[in-house]
């Protein structure tokens, strides 16, 4: 899977650094100084090098933590992210990062210790507030876990913490370092879901949706609370015709008295990230819909999206209470 290694030369002796090498070892390994040499230059294609990644070793050294924006959220008053990784496994036609980054190659910075460091320190400077912490901003959280060992490290830390909840955002199937351990009982595993006729489309190297709902199905088994993120929704001129059964098809599947969250949200790129994803799939049919550019921001005229958003809440709230319902408002 990992043809080519980037490493960093002061952490090439990490622990971490070697236990991962040792997992490709016939990848050819290159030592660099800091990671943003291979990934920051301007003269790179994302699109031509998302067809084989290379994975780049790295130490982070600020910023570990990070506020979320205004409207993201699901609930609490103090809410931040954080990213292990640096861009994700999957191929998904509408993800941001494209237009974010200039470089595909995953980076993961192996300094779990310091990430954890600045979070027990925000949950000890309010302590009496419950602090949300959302991990699979810039990464998915789990599809690179048997790599990373990022739950199996990142679960034990948070269970020390009792004004601390994580959110693990998802597409993928690779739930084993969850089901092998007790539950975390301010954690939420958060699975991202399209209807199968649209992600089948759009959401290239990722799981089915079949796959997603037989993996969140024995999460929420073993315990686990569960999230569901809808989001970003995506337009077609028949799309309540894809949306009405594909939420009868998710919550069928749940136990709904033991779902902690649902989240909605539409389509919306900044303009800058929009303007290099269309230039990367001039051929992409997503990005020919009947958009409009607000603000700065892209999205779906603003009719159409309080039509959909309108349509889709009514539709959610047939199955979940509105008390655990959190609509996008970024």
């Amino acid at each position: 899977m990992i043809d080519t290694l980037y490493i960093e030369e002061n952490i090439r002796h990490h622990p971490r650094v070697l236990e991962i090498t040792a997992r490709f070892p016939s990848a050819r390994r290159i030592i660099c100084g800091r990671y943003g040499e291979v990934f920051n230059p301007k003269a790179q294609n994302f699109r031509l090098q998302k067809q084989k990644p290379a994975l780049i070793l790295a130490e982070k050294y600020k910023n570990f933590v990070l506020e979320a924006p205004a409207g993201y959220g699901i609930g609490a008053k103090k809410n931040y992210y954080f990213s292990h990784m640096l861009n994700c496994l999957y191929d998904c036609r509408y993800c941001f990062l494209q237009g974010m980054y200039q470089s595909a190659h995953y980076v993961l910075f192996v300094n779990y210790e310091d990430f954890q460091r600045d979070i027990r320190q925000l949950c000890a400077d309010y302590p009496d507030q419950e602090l949300h912490f959302f991990s699979g901003y810039d990464c998915d959280s789990l599809a690179l876990e048997p790599v990373t060992g990022f739950a199996e490290q990142f679960l034990p830390a948070f269970a020390e913490l009792p004004n601390a909840w994580l959110e693990l955002r998802t597409k993928s199937t690779q739930i084993r370092s969850l089901l092998s351990r007790e539950p975390l009982p301010r954690g939420i595993v958060a699975f991202s879901l399209s209807p199968e006729s649209m992600g089948a489309k759009v959401e290239h190297k990722a799981p089915s949706l079949q796959r997603r709902l037989d993996a969140m199905v024995k999460v929420q088994e073993q315990g686990w609370q569960i999230g569901l993120r809808f989001d970003p929704l995506l337009y077609q001129a028949d799309y309540q015709q894809h949306y009405q059964p594909f939420f009868d098809q998710v919550f069928a599947r749940i136990d709904s008295s033991r779902l902690h969250s649902v989240s909605l949200g539409v389509f919306r790129l900044p303009e800058h990230y929009f303007k290099k994803m269309h230039k990367l799939y001039p051929e992409e049919k997503l990005f020919a819909g009947p958009l409009s550019t607000e603000q700065g921001m892209v999205s779906y005229r603003q009719d159409l999206e309080q039509d959909m958003m309108q349509y889709c809440t009514e539709q959610i709230l047939r199955h979940a209470p509105h008390s655990r319902f959190f609509p996008c408002s970024l």
